[in-house]
């Protein structure tokens, strides 16, 4: 079974070849299903913007290669366990998934607290890949209005729902998202949906704040040419947002949105920084008399099922438009960080549409 999988680390935006991070497609022995698990023929992968991180070593500790990669799977069911039944799956099945698999029965699980599940890795499988086998628990039938490109976005949906979610929009707040990635530019769609006010972006590529413009924001800053706290100030008549999300993990701007949200907002840091990063915060300033509520995401227990419920009220095609085959996954990881798609997709086996 060919899967991608990390041979080598290091910088993929390194330009000495010999110093960056190397995939390369590998054969794995192909899985048959456990009794309680499917086997998914992929369709589509989409690169995640924590799989280049995974070569450069600041985000994740203690890689073992070769380590294959991909979680944002869709694709059709090819085998099914003989007790993988409670969900009704069948083979045939269009299907997309939760790379994680929440044991269900620990501490965390039992409290409402998946995101902690000690055992939430074991089924942790590479997606990118011809063959994926997973837990029953993870799978989810796409509905007929729902593609199989789109549906290798149920993932990332799922973490903007989450986010969502924990900041908690009323309608008539005012919302700002900083980075228009996939992630950042999903949220401003569904931050729409919620009916939320002086929806704005910050985002220092022209094209992604012209699509978050059509996704329905109201406002697009620049910040490699605008005074950000400037333009804020002018945007909500000096009070600062209600709901802030960092989507863009860009450095810079962590310790300033404190600045930029209103009193009582909610800030969500919804990025990957760097293991050894610190932001000074201000208490007094900041949790005393503002009363703000900072919080992160990490993954997206419980949403899945309205994750999959929403995809059909996103615009997509942006986020599908791209797509490499599975022999040029290398290639798709570096057009990835370059920033000129919205989203990469990898097509693990042909002809599955």
């Amino acid at each position: 079974m060919k899967t991608a999988a990390v041979t080598k680390l290091g910088s993929l935006k390194e330009l000495d070849p010999a110093k960056r991070g190397q995939l390369e497609i590998l054969d794995f022995p192909e899985k048959s299903p456990d009794s309680e698990e499917v086997k998914i023929k992929v369709a589509y992968c989409a690169v995640c913007g924590s799989e280049p991180h995974i070569f450069e070593g600041n985000y994740f500790a203690g890689i073992q290669l070769p380590r294959g990669i991909g979680h944002e799977v869709s694709g059709i069911v090819a085998e099914v366990g003989e007790k993988a039944t409670r969900k009704g799956l069948k083979v045939g099945d269009r299907v997309a998934a939760n790379f994680l698999c929440f044991c269900g029965i620990c501490e965390y699980c039992m409290s409402g607290k998946q995101q902690f599940c000690p055992h939430r890795r074991d089924y942790m499988r590479p997606g990118m890949a011809e063959y994926v086998t997973w837990h029953e628990q993870q799978i989810y039938k796409l509905p007929d209005d729902v593609s199989l490109k789109e549906g290798c976005l149920l993932e990332p949906t799922a973490i903007c729902v989450r986010m969502v979610d924990k900041m908690a929009p009323k309608i008539g707040q005012t919302a700002l998202v900083c980075g228009g990635g996939p992630i950042g530019l999903m949220t401003i769609q569904m931050l729409n949906l919620c009916g939320v006010t002086s929806l704005t972006i910050i985002e220092p590529i022209e094209k992604r704040r012209a699509l978050a413009k059509t996704f329905g924001a109201q406002h697009a800053i620049d910040p490699l040419s605008q005074d950000v706290e400037a333009e804020v100030s002018r945007i909500t008549g000096g009070k600062g947002f209600d709901c802030v999300l960092d989507a863009s993990g860009a450095l810079p701007m962590m310790s300033k949105l404190p600045e930029l949200a209103a009193m009582g907002g909610t800030i969500v840091y919804g990025a990957m920084y760097p293991l050894s990063y610190e932001m000074p915060l201000n208490l007094s300033s900041y949790l005393y008399t503002k009363e703000l509520t900072i919080t992160g995401v990490y993954v997206a227990p419980y949403v899945f099922p309205r994750a999959i419920n929403t995809l059909s009220r996103l615009n997509l095609d942006d986020f599908t438009s791209k797509v490499y085959p599975l022999e040029q996954a290398y290639d798709a990881l570096l057009m990835n960080i370059t920033g000129e798609y919205t989203k990469i997709l990898v097509q693990c086996n042909s002809g599955l549409e």
